[in-house]
This record gives C-alpha cells, sequence and structure tokens, in this order.
C-alpha cells in the first residue's frame, strides 16, 4: 500500500509537470504569433502631404502627387532632361518629391546650425517623424526616456554625402555622423533617449517593411517594449534618375502604371513614414490608440535566381506564405493586397502571378489588388510604410482606393488563373463577420523580399464613468522658442471648440512633454479657456494666462508667513473642491482640537457662534491649519520643499512640514503658546513696520529707548519695529514727519521684543514634552538666520522664535547661498513675496516667487494660476492630478519652426586654380583672372534660381531680376580686388532677367588704373551665348566728398504705416518676397526706409560663415521706391567687412525696373 501511495502521489507530479510544461510551451507559441499594435503613425510624402490624413484624402480621391524636378536643390533641371536618355541625363523631368526638404527646426532637437547643415535630411525626417508618431499615439517622450524602446529604420542610401563631400571647414567635425547610415536610427535613439534595439536596414526598397518585421520580432522576442519602425528616402542628387535611365526602368512621365497593360517603367519618388508599435496586449493596457494590428510578418531572398536585380516569383510565393503562417490565417482570410507594383514591365507580371498562384486560390470572394505608387512614386525605402499606412487607413474607413493609370490590367499576366482583380475603382470595404485584413509587399532590388499582414483594430471598449466637472481646467502648453508656442497654440484653436475642456486638459498634461516656453491657460468656462488660448496665440496677456521660460528645476523652497494673511472665508472654496486639502486640514483640526473647546472649520466657515479670527489664539491655530494643509495641497502635484523657511509662529508650520515635529507636538505649540499670549500679552504692544534697513531703524528708535525694539529683519529695507502702543505711535508721527515710510500693522502682541521675556520660564514648562526629530528637509531658521539641525528646535528654541527679533533676511541669504532660487508662500494671501522678490533683487540673484492664493481668491483657479508659474518657470508639476475621470483626445501635432539647412555647391567655383583662376569665395562670384596688358581684373560667376533660390523673392510682373544691391555688390567686391574700396559712380543700363530654369553667367571687367587710381568696371551677362551690358560705373582708392548721414528719420519727416506697401506693389506687379519685405515706416513725403535683412540661413545657396549678398538696406529701399515714383536716385554707404569702402556721391538707377 505504501509503495502504491508514493506511485500515485508520483503520477500527479508528473501529470501536473506535464499540465505546466505544456502551458509554458503554449504561452511561448502564442508568445510567438502575438499580435502587434500599431498606435502611432506620420509621414511625409509628394505633394505636400505631411500626415496620414492628407494621404488618405489623396487616396481616397485618386489624386496624383508626381510633379517637375524640385527647384530649391541646385540641380541643373534644364541640363538634366533628355527623352533620349544621353550620357548622363534623365529620360525624365517628373517624379514624386517631397517639399521643403531642407527645412528643420534644429533647435528643438537640441541641434546646432554647423551640425543641422552637414545632417542629412533623411535623418531630420525621420527625427521628425519620430516626434510626431509619439505624439500620435499619447505617448510622453517622457515617459519612454531611458525605456527599452527599438528603433528600426529602413534606407536606401545617403546621397547628400555629395554634397557633403565638398562642404566648407566650419561643418568639419559633423560629416561622418551627417551622412553614416548608422545614425538614421542612432539619432532618433539619442535625440529621444531610447535604449532599445537601434538599428538601420538598407535592403532597398523592402527597407521600411523588413524594419516593421524587425521590430515585430523584437517585440514578440522582449527585446523592447515599444518600437519604431519606418523608413525615408531622399534624393538629394540627380544621381538616381540618371543611373535608372540607363537602365531603362523609368517611366517618361515619372508615374508607375502598376500591373497596366500601358506599363512602360517605374515613377521615381521620395518619402518617410514611420509607424510606433508595441504588443497588443500592452497598447490595450496603457490606454493607447490601436490603429490596426500586424498579425504577421515574413522576410526572405531570392538567393541564386535568374538574375541579382530580377524579382523572383517563387520567392515571392515563399514569403507570403511565411507571413500567412506567422500569422496564424489562410489567404482565403485577406482580402486585399497592397502590391510592391511599381509599374514595370518585368516586375509587374511576376508579382501578379505569385499573388494568383497564392491568394487567388480557393476562394469566394477576389483578392483586390492595388498600389500606392500609382499615387505617390516610388517612394524606395519608405515604400513598404507607405503601403501598411495607406492599408491601416483604408481598414479605419471601409474603403479600398483606386489604383492610378490602369487604362486595363497588363496582358502579361492570365488573370483567369486566380481570383485577384486589380482596384480599378474605388470599393468599399465590408467586414463581412470578421476583421478586414490585407497583405502588404515590398521586394527589394538585391532581392530581399516581405511580406506584412494587417488587421483590423479590435473593437475598444467604451466606458463612460461618472465625471464630476472640476471647478477650474488647466491646459499646459508649450514650444521650443516663443514662435513654437505660439503657433501650437493657434493649432490647438482649431479643435478646441470641438473637445471637452477637462479631455483636453488632461491630454495635453499627459500625452506632451514641456518644452522651454511654456504658458498655462486656466478657466472655469469653455469660453474662459478659449479666449486664453486665443491670447496665447496672438501673444497678447490675459488675466487667465500666465506664460514663462523654464529653467533648471532647482526645487522649491516653501515659505510659512506670520500673522497678517488671514481673510473671513480663506480655505473654503478648497474645502469644498479639493479632497487632498480637505483631508489634511481635517487632520491637523484633530491634532488642534485636543486643546480647544471650539472647531477650526466652524471658524473658517463663519459658523454661527464660532470664536472671531481677530483673536490671536484664534488666528494662530487657523492659520497653521491652513498653512500645513496648502503645502499638502501643493505635495498632492508633486511640489514638495526642497527647503522651508517660516516667519515668526510660520516657523511651527514649516517644522511640521519639514518633518522636524509632529502634527501633535506642533499643535501643541500653537495653541498652549498663542493662549498664553492672549492670557499676558493682548493689549500691551504694538508692531510698525518701517521702510529702512534695520542698523538705520535701530538708531532711530533710540529716543524710546527700551520702550522700543527691532523685531524682524524682513529685508534689505524693510523691517518692523515692536513696542508699546502710545511710544509706537509717537514713533510712526515722527517718522512722517522726516520722510519715512512706517505703517502701523494689525496685531495685539509686541513679540519679538522685551515684552515677551517675563514668558519665559512658563513657556518652557508648558513646552517641556516637545520632541524634535531630525527633518527630511533642510530648516532655514528664522531666529538664528541660517540653516539649523531641527533637533534644537525644542521648548527653548520655541521661546526665542517668540522672543527674538525675526532675521528673514539673514535666512533668505543663506538660501540664495545655497542655490535656492524659486520660492512659494504657503498662505492664503501674500505677505512675504515682496520682501523676497526685493531681497533677491539687492542680491542680484535672479528669483520664482509666488504665492499660493490671493485674499478673495482662495480656490482651485488661483492655486493653479501659482502652479502655472511655478511650471512656466521650469518647476516639474503633476498636472494629471489636476483632472478627474478624463478620457484622451486627439490633438493637432507640435508645429516645427524650420529653417532652411543645405549644402549648395558653390556656383562656378570647380577647380578654379586648375584652369588658371583665381577662386573667390563668393555667393555670386565664383573666380577670378587677372588682365595683364590693362592691369584689370575679370571676375566670374554662374547664378540661377537653382542655386539662388532666394532671388525668386525679387519679381516685376512675374520676371525675377537682379536687385540693384546685386550689382552694388559685384561692382564693390570687383573694385576690392584691386584696392578700390570705394564705388563713385554707378549706372544701372538694364534688368539682368533669370529664367526659370537653366543659369545665367555673369562677368564684372574692371579697367586699368586712371587718374587718381579709379578704374572703370561693368557688369556683363551671358544666356544663350548672347552677352548684356547691365551697369558701368567707376571705383576709386582716394577719398571724395561722402554726403552726411543724416538723421534717421529726417527731421520734420511724420511717421506712417506701411502696412499694404507689399500688397500695393503686387497690385502694380512688383513681386516682394519675405526675403525683401524689410522696409520699415518710411517718413510722408520720402522715398527713403529703414530696412532689416534676415538670418543668412534663410537664403538659399548660403552657409553658416558664408557671406551673403545683403549688406545694405537698398533692395528693400528701391523697394519702397518704387510705391512712390518713377526712377529715383538713391543714396548709400556700403561698408565691407575689413576695408572702409563705401558707395558715395549718387547712385544712378537709370532703369526702371526695381
Amino acid at each position: 500500500m505504501e509503495n502504491e501511495e508514493k506511485l500515485r502521489h508520483y503520477l500527479k507530479e508528473v501529470t501536473k509537470d506535464l499540465r505546466q510544461t505544456r502551458q509554458r510551451l503554449q504561452d511561448i507559441e502564442a508568445k510567438s504569433h502575438e499580435p502587434i499594435a500599431i498606435t502611432g503613425m506620420s509621414c511625409r510624402f509628394p505633394g505636400g502631404i505631411a500626415t496620414p490624413e492628407a494621404l488618405w484624402d489623396l487616396v481616397r480621391d485618386g489624386g496624383d502627387a508626381v510633379s517637375e524636378f524640385p527647384v530649391d536643390r541646385g540641380w541643373d533641371t534644364a541640363g538634366l532632361y533628355d527623352p533620349e536618355g544621353g550620357a548622363g541625363k534623365s529620360v525624365t523631368r517628373y517624379g514624386g518629391f517631397l517639399h521643403g526638404i531642407a527645412d528643420f527646426d534644429a533647435g528643438l532637437f537640441g541641434i546646432s546650425p554647423r551640425e543641422a547643415i552637414a545632417m542629412d535630411p533623411q535623418q531630420r525626417l525621420m527625427l521628425e517623424t519620430s516626434w510626431e508618431a509619439f505624439e500620435r499615439a499619447g505617448v510622453n517622450r517622457d515617459a519612454v526616456r531611458g525605456s527599452l524602446t527599438g528603433v528600426f529604420i529602413g534606407t536606401n542610401g545617403q546621397d547628400y554625402a555629395t554634397l557633403l563631400s565638398a562642404a566648407r571647414d566650419d561643418v568639419q567635425g559633423h560629416l561622418g555622423t551627417g551622412s553614416a547610415a548608422s545614425v538614421l536610427s542612432g539619432r532618433v535613439a539619442y535625440a529621444f533617449g531610447l535604449e532599445g534595439p537601434t538599428v538601420t536596414v538598407d535592403t532597398a526598397c523592402s527597407s521600411s517593411l523588413i524594419a516593421l518585421h524587425l521590430a515585430v520580432r523584437a517585440l514578440r522576442n522582449g527585446e523592447c517594449e515599444l518600437a519604431l519602425a519606418g523608413g525615408v528616402t531622399v534624393m538629394t542628387t540627380t544621381n538616381t534618375f540618371v543611373e535608372l535611365s540607363k537602365q531603362g526602368g523609368l517611366a517618361p512621365d515619372g508615374r508607375s502604371k502598376a500591373f497596366a497593360a500601358g506599363a512602360d517603367g517605374t515613377g521615381w519618388g521620395e518619402g518617410a513614414g514611420m509607424l510606433l508599435v508595441e504588443r497588443l496586449s500592452d497598447a490595450e493596457r496603457h490606454g493607447h490608440p490601436v490603429l490596426a494590428v500586424v498579425r504577421g510578418t515574413a522576410a526572405n531572398q531570392d538567393g541564386a535566381s535568374n538574375g541579382l536585380t530580377a524579382p523572383n516569383g517563387p520567392s515571392q510565393r515563399r514569403v507570403i506564405r511565411a507571413a500567412l503562417s506567422d500569422a496564424q490565417l489562410s489567404t482565403g482570410d485577406v482580402d486585399v493586397v497592397e502590391a510592391h507594383g511599381t509599374g514595370t514591365r518585368l516586375g509587374d507580371p511576376i508579382e501578379a502571378q505569385a499573388l494568383l498562384d497564392t491568394y487567388g486560390q480557393d476562394r469566394d470572394q477576389p483578392l483586390w489588388l492595388g498600389s500606392v505608387k500609382s499615387n505617390l512614386g516610388h517612394t524606395q525605402a519608405a515604400a513598404g510604410v507607405a503601403g501598411v499606412i495607406k492599408m491601416v487607413l483604408a481598414m479605419r474607413h471601409g474603403v479600398l482606393p483606386r489604383t492610378l493609370h490602369v487604362d486595363e490590367p497588363t496582358p502579361h499576366v492570365d488573370w483567369s488563373a486566380g481570383a485577384v482583380r486589380v482596384l480599378t475603382e474605388r470599393t468599399a470595404w465590408p467586414e463581412n463577420d470578421r476583421p478586414r485584413r490585407a497583405g502588404v509587399s515590398a521586394f527589394g532590388v538585391s532581392g530581399t523580399n516581405a511580406h506584412a499582414i494587417l488587421e483590423q483594430a479590435p473593437e475598444a471598449e467604451h466606458t463612460d464613468p461618472p465625471r464630476t466637472e472640476p471647478v477650474a481646467v488647466p491646459w499646459v502648453l508649450s514650444g521650443q522658442g516663443e514662435a513654437g508656442l505660439r503657433a501650437f497654440a493657434a493649432r490647438l484653436a482649431t479643435v478646441a471648440t470641438e473637445a471637452d475642456p477637462s479631455d483636453l486638459g488632461w491630454t495635453l498634461a499627459t500625452t506632451r512633454s514641456a518644452l522651454s516656453h511654456r504658458a498655462v491657460v486656466i478657466g472655469s468656462t469653455p469660453q474662459e479657456l478659449l479666449n486664453g488660448l486665443a491670447a496665447v496665440a496672438a501673444g497678447e496677456p490675459a488675466p487667465n494666462v500666465v506664460e514663462g521660460v523654464a529653467g533648471p528645476d532647482t526645487g522649491v523652497v516653501f515659505v510659512f508667513p506670520g500673522q497678517g494673511s488671514q481673510w473671513a472665508g480663506m480655505a473654503v472654496e478648497l474645502l469644498d473642491s479639493s479632497p487632498a486639502f480637505a483631508r489634511r486640514f481635517a487632520q491637523c483640526a484633530h491634532a488642534l482640537e485636543t486643546h480647544l473647546d471650539w472647531s477650526i472649520e466652524d471658524v473658517v466657515r463663519s459658523a454661527p457662534g464660532a470664536p472671531s479670527l481677530d483673536l490671536i489664539e484664534v488666528v494662530q491655530p487657523v492659520l497653521f491649519t491652513v498653512m500645513v494643509s496648502l503645502a499638502e495641497l501643493w505635495a498632492s502635484y508633486g511640489i514638495t520643499p526642497s527647503a522651508v523657511v517660516g516667519h515668526s509662529q510660520g516657523e511651527i508650520a514649516a517644522a511640521c512640514v519639514a518633518g522636524a515635529l509632529s502634527l501633535e507636538d506642533a499643535a501643541k505649540v500653537v495653541v498652549l503658546r498663542s493662549r498664553l499670549f492672549a492670557e499676558t500679552l493682548v493689549g500691551n504692544g504694538a508692531i510698525a513696520s518701517v521702510a529702512l534697513p534695520a542698523e538705520q531703524l535701530a538708531t532711530l528708535i533710540e529716543p524710546w529707548g527700551e520702550r522700543l525694539a527691532v523685531a524682524g529683519v524682513n529685508g534689505p529695507a524693510a523691517a518692523t519695529v515692536a513696542g508699546d502702543p502710545h511710544s509706537l505711535q509717537e514713533f510712526v508721527a515722527a517718522c512722517e514727519t522726516d520722510g519715512v515710510r512706517a505703517r502701523v500693522v494689525p496685531a495685539t502682541v509686541a513679540s519679538h521684543g522685551p515684552q515677551v521675556e517675563p514668558l519665559r520660564e512658563r513657556l518652557l514648562a508648558l513646552l517641556a514634552d516637545v520632541a524634535p526629530r531630525q527633518s527630511t528637509v533642510p530648516f532655514y531658521s528664522t531666529v538664528t538666520g541660517g540653516l539649523l539641525d531641527t533637533t534644537e528646535l525644542d521648548a527653548d528654541y520655541w521661546f526665542w522664535n517668540a522672543r527674538k527679533p525675526i532675521d528673514f533676511l539673514g535666512a533668505l541669504q543663506a538660501l540664495f547661498s545655497d542655490g535656492h532660487r524659486v520660492f512659494v508662500e504657503s498662505s492664503t494671501h501674500p505677505a512675504l513675496t515682496m520682501g523676497i522678490q526685493d531681497t533677491a533683487d539687492a542680491s542680484g540673484e535672479s528669483v520664482v516667487v509666488t504665492g499660493s492664493l490671493r485674499r478673495g481668491q482662495g480656490g482651485l483657479a488661483q492655486f493653479f494660476s501659482a502652479m502655472a508659474r511655478l511650471h512656466v518657470h521650469g518647476v516639474r508639476v503633476d498636472w494629471p492630478a489636476a483632472f478627474g475621470e478624463a478620457r484622451r483626445v486627439e490633438l493637432p501635432t507640435y508645429p516645427f519652426q524650420r529653417e532652411r539647412y543645405w549644402l549648395t555647391p558653390r556656383p562656378g567655383h570647380g577647380d578654379a586654380s586648375a584652369l588658371g583662376l583665381g577662386a573667390l569665395d563668393h555667393p555670386l562670384l565664383g573666380a577670378t583672372v587677372a588682365l595683364p596688358e590693362s592691369g584689370g581684373c575679370l571676375l566670374t560667376g554662374r547664378l540661377s534660381l537653382a542655386t539662388h533660390s532666394w532671388l525668386a523673392d525679387h519679381a516685376l510682373s512675374g520676371v525675377v531680376l537682379l536687385p540693384g544691391t546685386g550689382f552694388v555688390e559685384l561692382v564693390l567686391q570687383a573694385g576690392l580686388r584691386l584696392g578700390c574700396g570705394v564705388v563713385e559712380e554707378l549706372t544701372l543700363e538694364g534688368p539682368l532677367v533669370f529664367p526659370e530654369r537653366g543659369e545665367v553667367e555673369v562677368q564684372v571687367s574692371v579697367g586699368g588704373p586712371g587718374e587718381g587710381g579709379r578704374r572703370s568696371v561693368s557688369v556683363f551677362s551671358c544666356r544663350e551665348g548672347e552677352w548684356v551690358r547691365h551697369a558701368v560705373g567707376v571705383v576709386g582708392v582716394a577719398d571724395v566728398e561722402v554726403s552726411a548721414v543724416e538723421v534717421w528719420p529726417p527731421v520734420g519727416a511724420e511717421r506712417v504705416g506701411v502696412e499694404g506697401v507689399y500688397g500695393a506693389l503686387a497690385e502694380r506687379g512688383y513681386a516682394y518676397g519675405p526675403v525683401f519685405q524689410g522696409c520699415g515706416r518710411p517718413g510722408a513725403g520720402e522715398t527713403r526706409s529703414s530696412s532689416r535683412w534676415p538670418s543668412l540661413r534663410r537664403l538659399g545657396g548660403t552657409r553658416p560663415g558664408a557671406r551673403s549678398i545683403p549688406r545694405c538696406s537698398m533692395p528693400r529701399s528701391m523697394g519702397c521706391d518704387s510705391a512712390t515714383s518713377s526712377p529715383t536716385t538713391a543714396r548709400l554707404m556700403c561698408r565691407s567687412p575689413g576695408a572702409a569702402s563705401r558707395c558715395t556721391r549718387s547712385v544712378r538707377r537709370s532703369c526702371a525696373s526695381p
């Protein structure tokens, strides 16, 4: 029997182990197939698409984003195009291009201008789209810093490195990181502090789908908790167009006609897309929005197939089946495939056949087939993620967009071999009793294939718990710079009217990180909040708006005043609206009322029969309760003291909050001491405040002897005096006679003076059992004027707290010395804030000081205003605690404040020395050559709208012209080469016109020296072989008469507005863009104006450290002249850095153009 029992026990244990093993295996199996949620998406695609919503609008409406070559990248767009595909040419001048790829908000990411200009635009786009993916998912970037968040980014080359190879010295040191493929992902991880696996993938056109595949595997394997997955391609040179033209792979019209009979090659494009993904179970637990689910992914290689770059049908079939297996689905479970679909005669039939052989078999309904490349072109490394975003949006809208340019399906495919249909029309996508599902394919030119299976997001559970409307709502906004703050407020205003104020506030507080420039809008009604938001957007002050620039969070000093902050009704609103305040209030009241025969709350609420707040034995316990409860309220929003300081009886509250006294001991000190004062001192003394330093005050009261004493030192020129009422009144009257500001303050006891001395023994006996302890917070004593060991806060200390003069000034100076810069007065009305600020000013310290409440404003709205003041100056605040039950709402993404960063090769430079020329470091001129026979020189350069895009801001009737100052600059530079720093004469004979495409060759010819060293100078241009002279003049070396610089504005001139000037000019054909809109306010009757220039980074074709044309205000002033009269004479003085150059006499404008 014993053996049988052992056997049964053994079999039970084995069965249990087998059951556990089976469960573990099931868990492992389930984990290896766990659905992955897509919680955030962001993108940049051709046609100005900057959001997933814009992409959906395009594909839903059948939009075509293909356009001509961009004109802002320095490409020779005219010379590049050759329909015959000659050497170094492109057979097309069309493609899918991103707008403004040179523009970037470097400051937001803490990147210097020098580094930004060396950064591949692809890195910049990955930073921006990662930022937006977090924001769209409702993930606070502060929460992911230091987390196991992975970054997987696909790329297809870094041709910006071609521009970097000719970079100036001032960007050296950033060239390696600026163009390295690994930095595409590493830069994102660094910027956001992500510590999960970080990988850059280059499998060409399948890169971003491979990146998603790797992210899914990393999440399932537990290598990361979140992951960014995406891809980017930006063509900064024309190399890809030239290469594909050689291979015969480009469509002449730049359009991908996927699966069409008329397919004639791919349409090259560019783009960027980013996904934020996490395990579905995690997304649901964290409350993140689930846009769609990745059910399965797979990747493989063609191997030794029919060609390195040729598509391989069997490999495509295998990768599809592997993805279905990973998703644990069959082919019939998938409704549509977003195909690779490049529009080539070779690739499309192979892909279609692979789909027919897999998805096209054994199904009741046909598989729909489409390709977003028909809308955007082939966005290369971003192609896979473009297809994913399109399919996610289609699932959410229940619509399948049509594929463009399909006249009829390609005849090179036997479409009858399976149930596959090309989406030639927009089609409804029903759910059919199961979630919508889609496959997405991407194939790389080197043979790496990827396929992903997406599924409609599960239905979210919607619960509407009972909600209590808050009495005040804060909206917390920020931007990296004032412009960013204003722009975000303006964006937010577009959605704020449709959202619940609490939901909007909670979403702002929980999903957005605080940037440097901050604002908090506080309101009790929706309209109050909207008005405040409008004020922030407009940069206007408003009573319910707090703004500031954040500094380092060095902690907060809690300041507790003595008497004087009380008012009838104080704390009532907080008792009724703040559980944290009410809870601590009740605790304090309980501790105090063991020594009292009246109710603290009755006094606060002015209940019938409650004692008067004017009594010292009443007001001190009540103030103690309120001050300690306010400290607890601050703590409930995450703000706890880094130090405490108290003034007079406020030191008792400070000691309690610091942990130096238990609540029971603090209550005993407050009640017993104030009762003793009431019994013995009330009516025998008074206190006055005096605007004098303590030393002068001590001298001033000497005639009164011991009847008066200095009772406190509150600031460098603020002190108090205590004594008997009659003597004090005499003293105050004497001060008024002498012109010294003095006033009697409400007090019936002359504390902090000799009148307290007789109470010593009685007070020591009453407080003998008070047991101070080591505080957890530094305690700065106003008895000693410095930091104090709180174990000394015994009965003796509390006697001296009432007897000695208050050394608030000394305590403040000690706090400043120890690095404390932020102060909160924990009281119902500011009593000490002004003294703190005055002391800081006198000490040369920059501090932040705020109260908690104000007289008559004792609710959460005022408290939030105080809290907002701390927040905008850098103190970390737990804003979510300000909201009850609230839901996440959609917010607009941050408005990047971009500037142009682009490396453009210097026009006309080349290897000047190899040609016997001298190179010039100048925006307009590239080389110079001496003319031995005449002793003059010739300067040359090449100008175009591609290399000098800012010139397009200066046009007449649609024709772009070189500004007048351009001629001045050319002549001035030519003269300086030969030591002639003075432009004496300059006549403009005709305009220099820029064509939309192509270059203009410019030459400046300087003659030999003549009388007095003067030289003639001429400016020519050549276009299509024809030379034209535009300007002639004289440059000199000798001093000549210079017109005096008048006082500006001229005497007698009347200031007039310039509003509408440029609009009026535009109506007359004078088109001045932003670069040339710098006119100030001209005087009435004058043709002169002041002007200002933009930063050099705004001017295309320039780099940090490079000089640019604008060195005097003439182009803008000439713009203003054009609004007043016909040919005018303009005066100017030009100075070249390091040279005393100038234009004198008159610079005559002989042409009618501006």
